[in-house]
């Protein structure tokens, strides 16, 4: 496969728009959003097969399908993980999982040189990791690793000069006072930056296995905990 020049799927289904996208290479050729209550199988996959349509694209010209791995929203991850997979299974084509975060730093500012990205975790809690601009001044690199942590907790020990990026700004920007925050257009991952990640990846000859990709949660849903705090049968 020439990665530059090859056919693409994105599918970003962590935030709260998903997004179903074609490319060539690193451009992208069309892309459709699907609102918060359509983002399901039932919903994407019509969304894609129109793309598909209107690109005159047959499953079979498709050489790689990009999809972001998380943390994000428990459901859209399981659906566009799902769908990523059954697609490259069927056609045969690649599969590569973009961590979310990576693709949200990508997009801070260019004055940004360090940035936290945040998620809400639920119960005060925190999905957060921290990033710094490398050499390069388009690329980011993970400083530290993706965590769960108390928000109150990462208030008192974050970077003084690192900016905020992410949807957990949502719920916590009111309590950030004065520190720098990334726009709030940019909080939310793009399609445009998943490709750009997965491009660079697929160059590489990265790929995922699709018996082994799993979503990346951390921690069980709020149904799986209720579910697993339950009384035991004696």
């Amino acid at each position: 496969m020439n990665a530059a020049d090859a056919r693409i799927i994105v599918l970003e289904t962590s935030g709260r728009v998903g997004q179903v996208a074609l490319a060539r290479g690193g451009a992208l050729l069309a892309l459709r959003r699907l609102d918060e209550a359509r983002r399901h199988a039932r919903d994407l996959v019509p969304a894609l097969r129109g793309l598909l349509d209107e690109q005159r694209w047959r499953p079979r010209d498709v050489q790689a399908v990009l999809v972001s791995r998380g943390p994000g929203s428990y459901t859209g991850l399981r659906v566009g993980i799902m769908s990523a997979k059954t697609f490259a299974y069927a056609t045969g084509c690649v599969l590569l999982a973009v961590d979310t975060f990576a693709a949200i730093a990508l997009q801070a500012p260019s004055e940004v040189g360090r940035l936290d990205v945040i998620a809400d975790a639920q119960q005060d809690k925190i999905y957060v990791q921290a990033f710094a601009r490398s050499a390069e001044a388009s690329a980011w690199a993970a400083r530290t690793e993706l965590s769960i942590v108390k928000a109150n907790d990462w208030l008192a020990g974050r970077e003084p000069d690192a900016w905020v990026s992410g949807p957990g700004l949502r719920i916590l920007a009111a309590r950030l006072g004065g520190v720098p925050m990334v726009p709030s257009q940019d909080w939310e991952p793009r399609a445009e930056s998943l490709l750009q990640i997965g491009c660079e990846r697929l160059l590489r000859g990265e790929r995922h296995d699709l018996w082994s990709l799993e979503p990346l949660y951390l921690r069980p849903s709020s149904a799986e905990e209720k579910w697993q705090a339950r009384p035991k049968a004696n």
